[in-house]
């Protein structure tokens, strides 16, 4: 039987901010300065969980022999930091969702694949963010998702046995890693699930259609 929920941990990108604007503008960038179209709205919701790689390999229908992927990854970074926030939202409920849990004293965390210098860039313009107990990031530790060790350790921050935590996220990774940790992995579907991803085939403990489903599996 699996073990009751006391904690959650979430993805940040396609699960609590909707950065997709702010990352396609700088792949758009790059894209343009090779006289690349820019991406269009079904390439942007499938690829933009997959950070500068998915979206430039997206735009560039994969990466020309000729041009340098890390030259491409830094211009994109480039921009992406000095435009981090413009047009980022919060996904609609989130906020409500980790109000309740502050209310309710349950425990949360985020585990996310993005750098720190650029997750320290973004979450001050979100100041709930900040509230929570665990910030762990793509490289916190030597290794990222899909490897387990970066959700062990922030159910480690949060004080919750790993096996009575939940990880939220949009892609195939988050759940793969949920799984090697022994936590309750559930998909985001609000993210970015593009129209080809089949998230019922993610090993998932269940597919979520929207934040406040969250709350039904802690609130008892």
């Amino acid at each position: 039987m699996p073990q009751p929920i006391t904690g959650v941990l979430f993805d940040l990108d396609g699960t609590l901010l909707d950065t997709a604007p702010d990352m396609a503008l700088a792949a758009n960038k790059v894209l343009a300065n090779h006289g690349i179209p820019p991406l269009r709205e079904h390439q942007i919701q499938a690829n933009t969980s997959f950070g500068a790689k998915g979206l430039l390999e997206a735009g560039f229908d994969g990466i020309p022999d000729h041009l340098d992927f890390p030259q491409l990854r830094q211009a994109f970074l480039d921009y992406y930091q000095e435009n981090i926030c413009i047009n980022t939202r919060f996904y609609q409920g989130i906020e409500t969702l980790l109000l309740t849990l502050e209310q309710h004293n349950v425990p949360w965390g985020i585990m996310t694949n993005k750098p720190a210098f650029l997750t320290d860039l973004l979450l001050p313009f979100f100041p709930l963010l900040l509230k929570a107990k665990a910030i762990v990031c793509g490289d916190t530790l030597p290794l990222a998702k899909p490897h387990p060790e970066p959700l062990l350790y922030a159910s480690e921050l949060i004080a919750i046995p790993h096996h009575q935590c939940a990880y939220i996220g949009d892609i195939e990774k988050d759940m793969i890693a949920a799984n090697a940790a022994n936590m309750q992995g559930y998909v985001a579907s609000w993210g970015y699930i593009g129209e080809h991803h089949s998230p019922e085939e993610w090993n998932a403990a269940g597919v979520l259609p929207t934040p406040q489903d969250i709350l039904a599996l802690l609130l008892k």
